[in-house]
């Protein structure tokens, strides 16, 4: 059981790091209709930004600007490079976003190189904040999921309790509206691009550290993230919440579990199943192997059942 409530708390902790990347990539689908196939590079630039940073100074300092920086890049690239292709269509804002995602992880490659760079967790959080069973659960990890909680509750209130997230809100069914109201909806569009970008920013500081920081992190985070935008609903938050902690609790469950499948069903009370050939050789697959591919199985069977995810109301 301890060892249970331990993975559990692991699971949690991806799950919510994984909500920190698809939270920003949910607003930004949310209000202007653009899945941005370049926001897992964000969150690349946000973990080589802090790493740069924390090489001059501290972590801090790059807890602090490293997201500020990406966000001003993001609201940059909007003004100059999205706005001018969004009057051309959907299809072409695809291929827009899906060329800056190689063009970022060129630029790093040519800034920072082919290998992980030694981005370390700060010394002030390096220590063990408790152990249950012998096993030891660091204070970063703690901070980790600390930070994304008081992200989740930060967006959630601006969304719902300030004057900017009612506009935010307004700007997806009534932008003619805030026109007539004298409000700025471009700008506005701006902003809300470039604060999602910097949420995938904030994400590639603290969880830059605590996985690896290298080129290919952004090919290796993107497709779980459109996985969890499409799960839990286009545009719904929390139904990316929602998906984030249940893939990311289930991911880590499974790769902790020993024996075959049908180890599994008989320790859950379940028959041995009985099969011949091909069948009989997927019984003997561990958990663990099929953890890699569990998302994308369960994105498939949830779209047969509910087209539009968990949460989301559009179809398409």
């Amino acid at each position: 059981m301890d060892t249970f409530i331990f993975v559990l708390v692991n699971g949690l902790l991806y799950g919510m790091l994984l909500f920190m990347l698809s939270s920003g990539l949910t607003l930004i689908f949310s209000l202007m209709g653009v899945l941005n196939f370049a926001h897992a590079s964000f969150y690349m630039l946000g973990a080589y930004f802090a790493y740069q940073l924390a090489s001059f100074g501290s972590f801090w300092l790059g807890l602090i600007l490293a997201p500020l920086l990406v966000g001003c890049l993001g609201a940059a690239i909007e003004r100059f490079g999205l706005r001018i292709v969004h009057k051309h269509g959907h299809v072409a804002e695809l291929l827009f976003t899906f060329g800056l995602a190689y063009l970022i992880e060129e630029l790093v490659r040519l800034i920072w190189g082919r290998q992980p760079v030694p981005y370390r967790i700060p010394e002030s959080l390096d220590f063990t904040l408790f152990s249950v069973s012998g096993i030891d659960y660091s204070a970063y990890r703690a901070f980790m999921l600390l930070i994304a909680v008081a992200m989740f509750i930060s967006v959630l209130l601006l969304l719902k309790r300030t004057r900017v997230g009612l506009m935010v809100q307004a700007a997806l069914s009534h932008p003619d509206v805030l026109w007539a109201m004298g409000h700025n909806v471009p700008r506005l569009f701006m902003l809300v691009f470039g604060g999602g970008v910097a949420l995938a920013g904030l994400a590639g500081v603290i969880g830059g550290n605590y996985l690896v920081t290298e080129p290919g992190m952004a090919q290796q985070m993107g497709t779980i993230l459109f996985v969890i935008v499409v799960f839990g609903g286009l545009g719904s938050l929390l139904g990316a919440f929602l998906a984030s902690l249940i893939i990311g609790i289930t991911q880590t469950l499974m790769v902790t579990m020993d024996g075959t499948l049908t180890d599994l069903i008989t320790s859950l009370g379940g028959a041995a199943p009985h099969a011949t050939g091909m069948f009989r050789e997927i019984w003997t697959i561990a958990p663990a192997n099929l953890a890699p591919v569990f998302p994308y199985l369960l994105l498939v069977i949830l779209l047969i059942v509910r087209p539009r995810g968990l949460l989301g109301t559009r179809e398409s």
